[in-house]
């Protein structure tokens, strides 16, 4: 058992946590003390009322996470075991999806446990640690998942270090060894899968139902543009979806035989589409050139990125981005602007899109608007945990 620390919140914020709200502030603490990571708060207000307990993991903005307003409950492995079960359970629906193999089954504090999630790939699950703090928690929580569900192997990404990257090492922990492409479906397009290459897997699966409203709704007969590709996604389902050809322009290297590959284990030919590795705004600019116009253009860059000759941030760039965008599209098209960005809420989102478009001289309509999906769990009180904003976007 970690050791217990009790700390004071002061009387503003004290009502926040009584209300709900699971992330512990530096500021919201009368005088945080030294303490290893991975020790229980113990929260009162001023006036030495209990509060509720957590525990200390320094995340983005945050000291830690509230885990429960009871007391008298002990952070054991009986209480682990029974939010797992809870949470695992809400996704039955999911489970029973033939369709479907790969979702997010545990959503951090949107499940009550702030700072870790788990994502299931056919039977296969992937932890993911967000801050020293949980990761002291490890034996006991990996224990608690296994008592659980029944896995056929079990990964973990080490989403910390000093600068809050992602650490790299053997992402491996127990039970059998995924295949190298592991194969998943969602919505019953195939999409190849690593869990042991890196920080991600191939697959954003908070974009889930982007993807299966493109290939419904959006794709047949449409040309189609994915920047910030990736591997691809976008396109396969745009592909399933009718579209008539798709362009995927991302400027790292790999992500031209990571798209191929989508392409392929969906016998779909990736010789009758456009995969380049190319700075985005660079190909921008020889659309202009060659008087290249779309129907369908996908934005979802990262919130930051970095290359040898431009550096690219949310904050700054997605109006320009947008503005880009707008130029080559074709009348009547749809720009799904997509971002994970964590300063923008929908309302300043909608505001850099509503200033692109003024700034070019277009009008617009937003058609769909889309935040994270079912599987992706949230709470009320905590309304930047719905981190997702996709806004579908008619160009008049």
């Amino acid at each position: 058992m970690m050791n217990e620390i009790t700390i004071k919140i002061k009387k503003k914020s004290a009502h926040e946590y009584i209300k709900g709200y699971p992330l512990i502030t530096k500021e919201a603490v009368v005088n945080f003390p030294d303490m290893e990571e991975g020790t229980i708060l113990r929260l009162t207000d001023e006036s030495n009322r209990f509060l509720a307990k957590g525990y200390h993991g320094n995340q983005n903005k945050g000291i830690g996470w509230i885990l429960t307003s009871d007391d008298s409950q002990p952070l054991d492995q009986a209480f682990f075991v029974a939010l797992f079960k809870e949470a695992f359970a809400k996704r039955q629906a999911f489970f029973n999806d033939d369709a479907t193999t790969a979702f997010r089954i545990f959503n951090g504090e949107g499940d009550g446990l702030g700072g870790l999630t788990i994502d299931y790939y056919d039977g296969f699950i992937v932890l993911q640690w967000y801050s020293h703090g949980i990761y002291k928690w490890k034996s006991v929580l990996l224990a608690a998942i296994k008592n659980a569900i029944d896995t056929r192997g079990i990964y973990e990404k080490r989403r910390f270090d000093a600068k809050g990257q992602y650490l790299e090492s053997d992402d491996f922990l127990e039970g059998e060894t995924a295949p190298e492409p592991l194969i998943v479906k969602e919505n019953g397009i195939n999409y190849a899968v690593y869990l042991n290459d890196g920080a991600m897997t191939g697959i954003f699966l908070d974009q889930r139902d982007v993807r299966k409203t493109i290939c419904d709704d959006y794709a047949a007969g449409r040309t189609v543009l994915n920047t910030f590709s990736y591997t691809g996604a976008f396109s396969v389902a745009a592909a399933f979806g009718g579209a008539s050809h798709t362009t995927n322009v991302d400027v790292a290297n790999r992500s031209i035989p990571k798209t191929r590959e989508q392409f392929l284990v969906n016998e779909l030919d990736p010789s009758a589409h456009t995969i380049m590795a190319e700075d985005v705004f660079q190909y921008f600019k020889y659309a202009n050139r060659k008087n290249l116009s779309f129907d369908l253009v996908v934005l979802d860059p990262p919130s930051f990125a970095r290359t040898k000759k431009t550096t690219f941030s949310v904050a700054k760039d997605y109006g320009k981005l947008l503005e880009e965008s707008i130029a080559i599209t074709n009348e009547n098209g749809i720009i799904v602007a997509s971002t994970n960005y964590a300063g923008y809420g929908m309302d300043k989102f909608k505001k850099v899109v509503q200033d692109a478009f003024a700034s070019q001289g277009r009008q617009y309509r937003i058609v769909e608007q889309f935040t994270l999906p079912a599987d992706f769990v949230t709470r009320d009180s905590f309304k930047e945990g719905n981190y997702l904003k996709v806004l579908f976007l008619e160009v008049k």
